[in-house]
């Protein structure tokens, strides 16, 4: 037996073990490559990658150490016993084999693979391999497999809510921060509407994060069910919530290695919901060149696939194709997104109108999943609630039983971003606009981020400010203006051009 130490390492969902290299219990001396093993005497077993440690100012000959996703998993004091034993080959690594030869998997093949992932048999490198193996080719029958695999064994349960509803956007577009207007719009004509949002990803900012600037966000499924019960309506962090678990850890790993796969993404978005309880969901694809779906015909492949993975699995799904060539409202930034959403939903004049006009089409057609609207009825119902003050009232009951948040600080290192020339703005860089943006600290600083202070056609002059980039710190504010000297993201026609 091995007395158990806690090592204060993020391994980023790997579970690593260290052992001394003098182990009482274990030989390490002949071990030349990398070992699991399982570690047994808590409530679960865990299984972690073995490390040799030679300070036993770390980790005695009489211990094992557990870094902190291993040590939260094994639930015990430091100084309990444990034992462990060298941990088998999943055998649902042959089934990726399978995968990579170009063969189609079944569903207790897909149910197996992420059954291993949710256990922590996976390293990481194996999911990069099941990801990089199903991201060649998945056929529609695998897609639904994959999805069911991942809802798990725990799914929310909304008694007598026969429409629960939500809104996913596929992303790609700065700003964009439609959810937080629709919530509150949904829940104020009365349907149910738990929002499970994001954190960032690698944009300036998720859902989550714009809306921990304005109230708490992590709620377990007792206390969402509570402000379900308040309010109608929640905005929260699915991280916080304990479904769709193996979805987590891959979509951690497929953010490491840069993959993004529409078969994946399809998986992904349909199971969260589903684990949510979500009977009825419309899927926002915002179509651009420089947005994350490029084309028309990419955005009906995908389309097409959520349409008949909706149909198997029993969950009725809207699906509407937006554009996506520029960014949508003036802030990109949690604090500024923030801003722009509440001025919406206060009708400020100098509201976006983009960001308004949007958030009513998409509320217009979640309402319309109520039986009792006609058709093209629902954009009309969404804008008489937020031109009345209703959806404001909503979302101040939100930010108030959520718990509202301490008012965070813009960056305070500013650098206005003008234009060189006098002409129209034809275009604006979705892909540069985030680049900036995270640069300059977005995703990791709420207060950091751009105010877009010109947008598609408007004429700007010489020297006039297009953008005004914030950040929190000076290496972020050194960074966002090396990149943005070399191009900025906007494109200006010139009048000389034009003629």
């Amino acid at each position: 037996m091995l007395t158990l130490k806690y090592l204060p390492i993020t391994s980023f969902n790997e579970n690593i073990a260290y052992l001394h290299k003098d182990c009482i219990t274990y030989r390490v001396d002949d071990l030349n490559q990398l070992t699991k093993i399982e570690i047994h005497g808590g409530v679960k077993t865990v299984y972690a990658f073995l490390q040799i440690v030679d300070d036993a100012k770390l980790v005695k000959p009489n211990e094992i150490a557990l870094n902190s996703e291993a040590f939260d998993i094994i639930n015990l004091p430091e100084g309990a016993k444990v034992s462990i034993t060298l941990a088998p080959q999943p055998p649902s690594l042959n089934s990726i084999k399978r995968k990579i030869a170009g063969n189609v998997l079944s569903s207790a093949e897909y149910s197996a693979i992420i059954n291993d992932i949710a256990s922590k048999r996976y390293s990481n490198m194996d999911i990069a391999s099941f990801l990089v193996a199903s991201g060649s080719f998945m056929s529609a029958p695998e897609v639904l497999s994959l999805t069911e695999a991942m809802v798990g064994e725990r799914i929310i349960s909304w008694e007598n809510q026969s429409i629960v509803v939500d809104h996913h956007c596929l992303g790609g577009v700065p700003g964009n921060k439609t959810d937080l207007i629709i919530t509150p719009i949904v829940a104020a004509y009365g349907l149910t509407i738990p929002k499970t949002a994001s954190h960032s990803l690698t944009s300036c900012a998720g859902v989550a994060d714009t809306m921990s600037v304005l109230a708490n966000v992590d709620f377990d499924e007792e206390n969402l069910k509570k402000l379900i019960q308040k309010n109608n309506g929640a905005i929260v962090s699915y991280s916080a919530l304990d479904i769709a678990e193996a979805n987590k850890i891959v979509a951690n790993v497929e953010r490491q290695i840069g993959i993004t796969q529409y078969e994946h993404v399809a998986a992904s978005i349909l199971a969260i919901k589903m684990a949510a309880g979500i009977t009825h969901l419309l899927i926002d694809i915002p179509v651009g060149t420089k947005s994350r779906v490029k084309s028309s015909n990419e955005a009906m492949r995908l389309r097409k696939l959520m349409e008949y993975v909706g149909d198997m699995l029993s969950i009725e799904i809207d699906v509407v194709i937006t554009d996506g060539s520029e960014p949508i409202g003036n802030g990109v930034g949690a604090v500024l997104e923030a801003r722009d959403v509440m001025k919406v939903l206060m009708n400020k004049k100098d509201a976006p109108q983009d960001l308004r006009e949007k958030s009513l089409f998409l509320a217009g057609r979640i309402l319309e999943f109520d039986p009792k609207l006609r058709g093209g009825q629902g954009y009309a119902v969404a804008k008489e609630i937020l031109d009345s003050g209703q959806a404001l009232n909503v979302m101040n009951n939100i930010i108030r039983t959520q718990g509202q948040a301490p008012q965070p600080q813009l960056g305070k290192l500013t650098r206005d971003i003008v234009a060189n020339t006098d002409g129209i703005i034809e275009a604006i860089d979705n892909a540069r606009i985030n680049k900036i943006g995270v640069l300059a600290g977005a995703g990791q600083y709420v207060g950091a981020g751009l105010d877009l202070l010109k947008k598609v056609g408007d004429h700007v002059y010489q020297g006039e400010t297009l953008f005004r980039i914030h950040s929190c710190n000076a290496t972020d504010f050194a960074f966002a203006n090396s990149v943005v000297d070399g191009y900025n993201g906007y494109e200006i026609l010139n009048q000389d051009d034009e003629d």
